[in-house]
């Protein structure tokens, strides 16, 4: 999985097998905005919980812009 670009943000996802916990780290202009911490199960995050995470996200920020 590599970084997400959506509505200006930008999306970087990493993520622990061992304590299956992952995390999107959340950018603006290449600046440091959030980091977004949610659990998985499985070898690595289910690719539509992370477009819903990144949905979820973009949504709720769209009046911040």
């Amino acid at each position: 999985m590599g970084a997400i670009e959506h509505e200006g943000y930008v999306f970087e996802i990493e993520y622990s097998v061992l304590l299956q916990k992952g995390a999107l780290h959340v950018y603006r202009d290449g600046e440091f905005i959030e980091e977004i911490v949610f659990p998985f199960h499985g070898e690595k995050p289910d690719e539509q919980q992370i477009e819903a995470l990144v949905s979820k996200y973009v949504e709720q920020h769209a009046h911040s812009r």
